[in-house]
């Protein structure tokens, strides 16, 4: 059984200068009482990871916005324009990766793997700097694994052993982030008794989670 913590005790789990993978789709399923746990924590220097920089003040946005960021590696930043900003300005690194290859390289990370090969890049600036191989005459992008010291996740339901379901689109990232990040801090809208949530319903089986946000009071 996993005891639910507060946001507040979450937040001060997670130490400055850490790498964050943080789960959304446009702020869609992201652990919006963690993150503004972390502002409200002051935290700094951090290294983002997830689809887009959320919207100005919201989701990972918040964070860019408080000055919390020093890196954000993500497939676009087009809804945020103060992380464009801040990008422009150098305050913040930003490393744009295709959608596709993101997501591969994060579940590479989880399963185990030493990269993935993908024809996604190739001919543009993607490419720079990356390994090529060639496989039955076709060159591809060797593309690393992504970890990550944290993975912070948005559930609709969980269980007292971890076990996460998430509703719909909200589902994205965040089961490949489950497997990538060292330590799994979920956020579900409501945690219920062991049994409620049926097995074939599971998306992150609770081994990979470490810690439950209890409900705002």
């Amino acid at each position: 059984m996993k005891k639910a913590i507060k946001a507040e005790e979450a937040a001060a789990l997670i130490p400055d200068g850490a790498s964050l993978m943080i789960g959304g789709f446009m702020t869609v399923g992201s652990p919006f009482r963690l993150i503004d746990a972390l502002v409200a924590r002051g935290a700094k220097d951090l290294t983002i990871i997830g689809n887009d920089a959320g919207l100005p003040g919201k989701g990972m946005g918040a964070l860019v916005h408080a000055g919390a960021v020093k890196k954000a590696i993500m497939t676009h930043i087009g809804l945020n324009p103060e992380i464009q900003e801040k990008m422009i300005s150098g305050e913040i690194e930003v490393e744009l990766v295709p959608q596709g290859t993101l997501v591969e390289r994060i579940r590479a990370a989880g399963m185990g793997l030493g990269g993935v090969l993908t024809a996604t890049g190739i001919g543009t600036p993607v490419e720079e700097g990356k390994e090529k191989v060639e496989v039955d005459g076709k060159t591809y992008l060797l593309e690393k694994p992504l970890h990550a010291d944290f993975a912070l996740l948005a559930a609709h339901q969980a269980d007292y052993v971890g076990n996460l379901a998430y509703a719909l689109t909200a589902r994205n990232f965040n089961p490949s982030m489950a497997l990538a990040g060292k330590t799994v801090i979920a956020e579900p809208d409501f945690i219920v008794p062991v049994g409620v949530i049926p097995p074939d319903s599971v998306h992150t089986p609770g081994v990979l989670v470490d810690y439950l946000l209890a409900r705002a009071a």
